[in-house]
Formats: C-alpha cells, sequence, structure tokens
C-alpha cells in the first residue's frame, strides 16, 4: 500500500508554481493560503510553502510531511475520472509562523481551504 504521494502528484518546477500564483484564485484563513488553477491531469497535484522564517529546517520539514499526508488522506481526493468532467487542480498551500501550531488545527483549516475549492 502507497504511503506518500507519488512523484507526478508533488509540484516542483517553478514555472509551474509561478503559474499557479499569477494565473490562480487564492482562498485563505488564519494562517494560511491556499492558491489553486485547473490543470489538464487526471489528478490534483500539490506543493507546500512555509512562509519566509518559518521556523528552522526541522520544522519546515515537518510541516511538509504533515501537509503532505493531509492531502494524501483527504476524503474527497480521488483520482477524476475525465468521463464524469471533474476539475482537476494544481495546489499550492502557504503556511505562516506562528499560527497553526496543532497537528488538528492544521488538518481542520486545511480540509476547510480544500473543501472551497470545489
Amino acid at each position: 500500500m502507497r504511503r506518500s504521494l507519488s512523484k507526478i502528484e508533488i509540484i516542483r518546477k517553478k514555472q509551474d508554481i509561478d503559474r499557479i500564483f499569477k494565473q490562480g484564485k487564492n482562498l485563505s484563513c488564519k494562517g494560511m493560503r491556499l492558491a489553486f488553477l485547473e490543470n489538464d491531469y487526471n489528478f490534483d497535484r500539490f506543493i507546500i510553502i512555509p512562509a519566509k522564517h518559518y521556523g528552522n529546517a526541522v520544522e519546515r520539514n515537518k510541516l511538509r510531511r504533515r501537509c503532505k499526508e493531509l492531502f494524501r488522506l483527504y476524503p474527497k481526493r480521488v483520482m477524476k475520472d475525465a468521463s464524469l468532467n471533474t476539475k482537476s487542480h494544481d495546489i499550492a498551500l502557504v503556511v505562516y509562523p506562528g499560527k497553526v501550531l496543532s497537528y488538528s488545527l492544521l488538518e481542520s483549516k486545511f480540509y476547510d481551504l480544500l473543501d472551497r475549492i470545489n
């Protein structure tokens, strides 16, 4: 059983990230901002970006691991079927320092933002 996002589900290219922020739509709540843009794939892609001055490397990597796991386990995230005309998105999550302290708070805010996309 796969326990992480596959390589194709993670956005890595700077041009893709820039395109999300320039052409995409934004949603926000206290402590985080989510930018998203429709893509041509049949699956959602994701990147987590801790804001500048977000703790040390250990805290940033811990945040990345947690957010990727939350995205992987998101109940409404399934492989999109092209015949059903469901939309898939490129999603960038920016988390600001000091606003999201616990895992349960991160989960509830992140899922709230993901619910608002659809």
